[in-house]
């Protein structure tokens, strides 16, 4: 039988390895954030503190015209898979057991499971064709893209509000003769709110950081912020790049940081 005080903060070595996983993980990311304010053009020798690399990504065109269009894909992609986690945590969670669920919810959270190498393959191939039979080359390949990869990403935390949700309060508004429509109206979706916009702040990091499915799906001149930021270390790496790094991961960081806030459990 296994001993219930068994601690594995108290194996020997385990504060160690701890704090050496700790340095591996974070020292890279404090190093960039910090040569992202070097005066100099190197950015492995520093020379001085300065914004001039901050500045000069702000007036890059190239640089805004990527930003704008990675927000709007990602916003975009957010809200239509938060919608369509939405009501698939609802078909999964409120109403009774039935064949085949399971096997829902594995279908669901598939992306998760396979390389994202694999779905933008399969996606490229997919948009290819409708590409040949349209003729179509806008950004709506990479908003659907963006979606159906983020639909797992904001289902997880709303299916996970609903299961931690009373269902006494709907079985009361049911008895008091309200609609299938006011009962979700009034009193899931204000319970459900937090669930809803925790995922679509989720899908929304998750789609403005994607590279691998972005550069196998978008067309010319459909740069994204990290899809410009690789081009452009694969030509000449400046601090330029560190400072747009920073940029992004300062956005990404705040809306984690909302994210958890969101979820965690009070009390």
């Amino acid at each position: 039988m296994a001993d219930a005080s068994f601690q594995p903060s108290r194996i020997p070595g385990f504060a160690t390895v701890a704090v050496l996983a700790f340095v591996c993980l974070y020292l890279p990311i404090f190093t960039l954030v910090a040569y992202a304010f070097n005066a100099g053009t190197s950015i492995a020798v520093w020379e001085g503190v300065s914004l001039h690399w901050f500045a000069r990504a702000w007036e890059n065109e190239a640089v805004k015209s990527a930003t704008l269009r990675s927000l709007l894909i990602a916003t975009t992609a957010s809200a239509v898979s938060t919608a369509v986690a939405t009501l698939a945590a609802l078909g999964t969670t409120r109403r009774a057991a039935y064949h085949g669920q399971t096997f829902i919810y594995v279908l669901i959270n598939q992306p998760l499971m396979v390389p994202e190498i694999v779905t933008a393959v399969a996606l490229m191939i997919f948009f290819g064709v409708i590409k040949q039979w349209t003729g179509y080359q806008g950004l709506g390949y990479l908003i659907l893209a963006h979606t159906a990869f983020c639909i797992p990403f904001a289902y997880l935390p709303i299916r996970a509000r609903l299961e931690g949700m009373d269902l006494s309060l709907e079985t009361a508004a049911s008895d008091l003769y309200a609609s299938n429509w006011q009962t979700f109206r009034h009193v899931t979706l204000p319970l459900l709110a937090p669930g809803i916009l925790a995922g679509a702040m989720l899908a929304f990091v998750i789609s403005l950081d994607d590279v691998v499915i972005t550069e196998f799906v978008k067309s010319g001149g459909q740069d994204t912020l990290p899809t410009y930021m690789l081009g452009q270390m694969r030509r000449a790496i400046t601090p330029e790049v560190n400072a747009i790094s920073t940029g992004l991961l300062g956005l990404t960081v705040i809306l984690l940081t909302a994210f958890f806030l969101l979820t965690r459990k009070k009390g």
